[in-house]
């Protein structure tokens, strides 16, 4: 798919636009963040001589000033001069399908701008919007901070585009895969999945497609044919029924079986803001139905949307979605009395994300013929900060994700996990999280995409390492202290730089035995990738800082 180009225009007047959450409730708490942050670049904006005007107001009523709708969205680029430069301004989470239509049609020059926060995470949301972007073939710029009033190189950048229309990053780091870098045995893995995939096909169970906006994590349906992956549209009504099914005594057992184990969970006695059993309770009879009703389907890896429809009805999929992606998870039983996938994950993929979906089931092939841990999950690129504890003198990044991360990446197990009530602003319903600090390691991280029309892979290598329990804590509560978190140290990929390529929000890790072995599985994915007709690339270097 081509890209638009976009007219360069000489006026000096630029809009702005604020795009936030469908939840009322989010977008209320967030909007004093995004008010100082649209405060900061309007000033800048002003001292480069030019003129940032929001193009939809404040709403009194309700208390923010997001486009909190596709609806609204549509309404209010039907209004925008189309010719006219524009700022995507974000301090938050956001939807990205709320205004995608209207850049789509948007003529002049497109400039994607974030915070660098971890409890505002504008960041996130812009790198998902930056990610349907590219899958729309829509030209754009893109540009992050930590501070607008203080950051030159910022500004710098900022001029550049009010004068030129874009702004170019250097993505060095990224080179194009060659086959003559894998092994004869990452080869011969990487054939003979692609060989299986070709002649027995296999299927990605999708419990409602499209969640929260994430454009870009949807895959249609005939990218992915070519690499003998299928899709079976569920419903999660089917599977809220499917709960309705499960007895009290199977639900009781998960529970027991997760207490056995040494999880620790953290309950309270007030639903509405604490963890409760029965919430629990709730998501044991959502675990076993999801995965009777992905085996009935034949399904290899399966995504719970989860949050819009089920979040009004039910506690939050988290926890069973961390027992999904786990080897040491509850046994549950098939109609014929078989344990389902015994002793290994049950891929599944968060907020039914697609692209990390395929990704999630191509990994867990490669690392289980390889011999190295299956477990693997996706993981928010939340934010990142040098070490204030003075341990590493390297940027650490924080992947933070709402509760799917398995056990396995966890120190210390199920016993070193611990499970608290999901943030009542995003989870009515409550329930448990699986949160756990992953414990150090080797890992290769890993991104498919849409460009083009194609699917595309990105791969690279890092470092999980362990951090003082007050810098760890620091992080937490910089950002959603409920939830999984895993220290990162990306291999010859700054932060900048990670920023510049990456098409998306979410990234797939994936723990290997040694550094060596990490590498390997890096290969045989990458030549996987490839036989199956994707474009790869892989970024950044080795544990010793050789290019890859």
């Amino acid at each position: 798919m081509a890209t638009k180009s976009r007219k360069k225009t000489t006026t000096k007047t630029v809009l702005l636009v604020a795009n936030g959450d469908l939840r009322l409730s989010a977008n209320q708490t967030c909007w004093a963040a995004q008010h100082k942050m649209e405060t900061d670049l309007a000033s800048v904006v002003k001292s480069l001589g030019y003129t940032l005007k929001r193009a939809h107001p404040f709403k009194k009523d309700e208390g923010h000033g997001f486009i909190g709708s596709q609806k609204e969205g549509l309404e209010i680029f039907s209004k925008i001069d189309r010719n006219t430069p524009i700022i995507v301004a974000e301090a938050v989470w956001q939807y990205s399908h709320h205004l995608l239509a209207g850049l789509i049609a948007h003529q002049a020059p497109i400039l994607t701008v974030a915070n660098w926060s971890g409890t505002w995470p504008g960041l996130v949301g812009m790198l998902n919007l930056n990610g349907s972007l590219t899958k729309a073939g829509v030209n754009y710029s893109t540009l992050w901070s930590e501070d607008f009033l203080a950051d030159k190189r910022f500004q710098k950048n900022l001029e550049g585009w009010l004068t030129t229309g874009e702004v170019k990053h250097a993505t060095g780091h990224v080179r194009k895969y060659g086959p003559a870098k894998a092994s004869a045995r990452a080869k011969k893995v990487a054939e003979k999945i692609a060989a299986n995939l070709d002649k027995n096909k296999t299927i990605i169970g999708v419990f409602d497609e499209f969640c929260m906006g994430m454009y870009n994590a949807t895959i249609p349906d005939e990218l992915l044919f070519p690499t003998g992956i299928c899709k079976e549209q569920l419903s999660q009504s089917a599977l809220y029924a499917g709960m309705k099914a499960v007895s009290n005594k199977e639900a009781e057992e998960v529970f027991n079986w997760l207490v056995k184990k040494g999880f620790n969970f953290h309950f309270g006695k007030n639903g509405k803001t604490e963890l409760t059993k029965a919430q629990v309770l709730e998501q044991c009879k959502m675990y076993i139905a999801a995965c009777r009703i992905g085996h009935e389907f034949g399904c290899e890896a399966i995504g719970i949307q989860y949050q819009q429809g089920l979040k009004d009805i039910c506690p939050a999929s988290d926890l069973v979605e961390g027992m999904l992606n786990s080897s040491d998870r509850p046994p549950v039983k098939a109609a014929d009395g078989t344990v389902i996938n015994k002793g290994l994950p049950y891929p599944h993929f968060n907020e039914v994300d697609e692209c990390c979906g395929i990704d999630a089931l191509l990994t867990n092939r490669v690392h289980r013929a390889l011999g190295q841990p299956p477990e693997t999950t996706l993981h928010d690129l939340r934010w990142g900060d040098w070490d204030q504890s003075g341990t590493t003198d390297e940027y650490v990044w924080v992947f933070l994700i709402s509760g799917s991360a398995p056990v396995e990446h966890h120190i210390g197990g199920w016993k070193g996990s611990h499970g608290y009530r999901q943030p009542a602003m995003y989870f009515p319903k409550g329930g448990s999280t699986l949160h756990g600090i992953a414990h150090t390691g080797e890992i290769v991280w890993s991104r498919v995409f849409i460009e083009d029309g194609k699917l595309k892979m990105d791969l690279g290598r890092a470092k999980v390492i362990e951090l003082p329990k007050e810098e760890t804590q620091r992080r937490l509560d910089e950002t959603t202290p409920q939830w999984p978190i895993m220290h990162a140290v990306t291999y010859g990929v700054s932060r900048d730089q990670m920023m510049a390529r990456h098409k998306a929000n979410h990234l797939n890790v994936a723990y290997a035995k040694t550094a060596a072995a990490a590498d390997q599985c890096l290969y045989a994915k990458a030549e996987l990738a490839r036989l199956l007709g994707m474009e790869v690339s892989i970024c950044g270097t080795d544990a010793k800082g050789k290019k890859l």
